[in-house]
């Protein structure tokens, strides 16, 4: 396979995931126009994890080290993935608080 194969391959696969990506997006917004009961608890969601993110970046440190600097990483981006990392940290901690206290609940009913 030659190298213009795999740009070809390559480029079928960027299109798919953005094929993907819209339509995960507009057909829940579709489906939603029935009910629109359901876009509340969507745009709760999206809220708690913007502001679990916000809540991360205002955390997360802006410290450079000598060996982040050899890829060009500043105190700003530096900032931004620290608190991508904590956020995600954030979520997994809540998810399995949730698991643990729904499966205690099922326990006790």
């Amino acid at each position: 396979m030659g190298f213009d194969e795999f740009d070809l391959f390559l480029y079928l696969a960027y299109t798919l995931v953005i094929v993907a990506a819209v339509a995960a997006i507009l057909l829940p917004l579709i489906s939603a126009m029935g009910n629109p009961q359901s876009l509340l608890k969507s745009g709760l969601g999206i809220l708690a994890i913007v502001a679990f993110y916000f809540l991360a970046y205002a955390i997360s440190g802006s410290e450079v080290t000598l060996e982040y600097s050899k890829f060009n990483v500043g105190p700003e981006l530096s900032k931004i993935v620290g608190g991508t990392l904590i956020m995600a940290y954030l979520l997994l901690g809540s998810a399995i608080v949730g698991i643990v206290f729904t499966e205690f609940s099922k326990i006790i009913k």
